[in-house]
C-alpha cells in the first residue's frame, strides 16, 4: 500500500488521521483511527473504509498517529 495513499486517508467517522498496522509478514493488515478505536480492514490491498467493516480496538494496541 503506498504510503502517500495512506496520508490522504483520514477516518470515515471522525476524519482523523490513520495509521497503518502490519501483521507478522510486515504486510498492511488494516488502518486504524485511534480516536474512534476501530481498526478499518486492508483487502487485496484496498483498504475498506465502511463502518459496518470496522473492528474494535483496544486503547493500548494503537500506535501514535505519524506527523508530517
Amino acid at each position: 500500500m503506498d504510503h502517500r495513499l495512506i496520508e490522504l486517508l483520514v477516518c470515515p467517522l471522525c476524519k482523523g488521521p490513520l495509521t497503518l498496522a502490519r501483521d507478522a509478514q510486515n504486510q498492511p493488515r488494516e488502518l486504524q483511527c485511534p480516536a474512534d478505536r476501530l481498526g478499518f480492514p486492508i483487502r487485496d490491498g484496498i483498504p475498506i473504509m465502511l463502518e459496518s467493516e470496522a473492528r474494535g480496538i483496544e486503547a493500548d494496541s494503537v500506535p501514535a498517529p505519524m506527523q508530517p
